[in-house]
């Protein structure tokens, strides 16, 4: 959630100033290998023992965090963000695979409920734990983030190893046999197609991470709410605020705690609806959830539209798993649930586009005044920070910030980026529709 802002914002309020595109490089790259990488590390976690591959998930995760904000170059960032991704990709396969042998057909459904419920747990308190800590620096949301993941050196002393099946084969056989299975999933085209048209969703799903914090940040006016915290909930707006507005994740987090509060509800209505007209359902009120948070300024207008996107990620997202064991071959079907990351995969390295370059072109607040700047023909330094070259724009330009920030908003139309996600979202769906309708030609789906 603070990522994004960290590696775009102002010099001067900590950030690195990078591009909209290169933080999409970053993000979307590394995420997407963070989500690719686990088939391989899985089958390494299988062959060396669970334990053994947490201490090593743990040790990159927590020296990750201590030397990320020791980088400001681009390439630095890049190289140490995929470190990152190492760790969590030893990580994400384990904790998986134990609740999966850890329970049977009765429980594996509460296991999997309480696996779900505990990662947006986590979600919710990640960002309202470091943001406290945001206005020091941001190197202490790093340390703070290396400290709580230290913390799971000492749960590992109550983890107990599932059983496992210990092959002989040596580990470049392993990795072999990994690319093998790859290779069995790939030859089926309608599956690859199926693939393919989910990483639309995870594309526009992600824009949640990529896009709406900086958004928010650039362009919504969040007073009205500060304001709000500040005379009834001071503490709130003391610690989840700054110069007279909210933090853009403290706002973009309410979306765990939506899932949190209404996942139950949500998931005993779809529970038996056929997995494909749900998934497609939830696609489109996702779409015109997310859409809806990049039209306005307007910061209770994106919360409503948070809670629209909220209500289809949680009725599309866990059907997308069922659908994929439904429609698996019988004798193939734990092949195939294991290489439903791929849309995941997928789904990031396309977003990291669309909140990199295509953001940038059309949205980006500090593109779009270098566009009003050279137009009129002023001479402001491009030394200044993001913030000092605001500021000095707007006093020769004879504004306030919000003046200013209202005026970019109506010349340069940026809110029409919802257009591309909303376009993403739909096209996904109705290419979902049609896939199953003439595709697989199997209407009880």
């Amino acid at each position: 959630m603070l990522f994004a802002n960290y590696l775009t914002g102002s010099s001067d309020a900590g950030g690195l100033e990078f591009t909209q595109s290169q933080k999409g490089m970053i993000m979307g790259i590394g995420t997407g290998i963070l989500y690719f990488l686990p088939v391989i590390t899985g089958a390494i976690a299988d062959k060396y023992g669970y334990k053994r591959v947490l201490i090593v998930a743990f040790s990159i995760y927590t020296s990750a965090f201590i030397l990320l904000p020791m980088f400001d170059t681009f390439t630095g960032v890049f190289i140490m963000y995929l470190y990152l991704a190492l760790g969590a990709a030893l990580f994400k396969p384990v904790i998986s695979a134990t609740i999966a042998k850890t329970t049977d057909n009765e429980t594996s459904s509460i296991g999997f409920g309480i696996f779900y419920m505990m990662v947006n747990i986590g979600a919710f308190l990640g960002p309202m734990v470091t943001l406290l800590f945001k206005n020091a620096s941001y190197d202490m949301v790093f340390h703070i983030s290396a400290g709580i993941i230290a913390l799971n050196f000492l749960l590992l002393f109550f983890y107990k190893e599932p059983d496992r099946k210990i092959t002989k084969e040596g580990f470049f056989t392993t990795i072999k046999n990994v690319f093998k299975n790859i290779g069995l999933v790939l030859v089926d085209f309608k599956f690859v197609i199926f693939l393919l048209i989910v990483s639309g969703f995870w594309t526009m799903y992600n824009q949640l991470f990529f896009t709406l914090p900086v958004f928010i940040t650039q362009w919504v006016d969040t007073s009205n709410m500060y304001n709000y915290f500040a005379e009834y909930m001071p503490f709130i707006a003391e610690n989840y605020g700054a110069h007279g507005q909210m933090e853009a994740e403290f706002i973009t987090n309410f979306d765990a705690m939506f899932i949190i509060l209404f996942q139950i509800i949500i998931s005993s209505i779809v529970m038996k609806w056929k997995p494909l007209g749900t998934m497609v359902t939830g696609i489109i009120i996702s779409s015109i959830g997310m859409a809806l948070t990049l039209l306005t300024q307007d910061v209770m207008f994106i919360m409503v539209a948070l809670f629209i996107f909220a209500v289809g990620e949680m009725t599309a997202s866990p059907k997308i798993t069922e659908y994929i064991g439904r429609i698996a071959p019988r004798d193939k079907k734990a092949l195939y649930m294991g290489y439903s990351f791929i849309p995941l995969f997928l789904g990031n390295i396309f977003a990291g586009f669309i909140s990199g370059d295509v953001y940038q072109q059309m949205s980006d607040k500090h593109t779009l005044l270098m566009r009003e700047i050279e137009k009129r023909g002023l001479n402001i330094s491009e030394e200044l920070s993001h913030n000092e070259y605001f500021k000095s724009a707007a006093e020769q330009m004879e504004m306030s910030q919000r003046e200013l920030t209202n005026y970019l908003w109506q010349q340069y139309d940026p809110s029409n980026i919802w257009i591309v996600i909303f376009s993403i979202g739909i096209f996904a769906a109705l290419s979902l529709w049609l896939y199953n309708r003439f595709l697989m030609k199997n209407p009880k789906y």
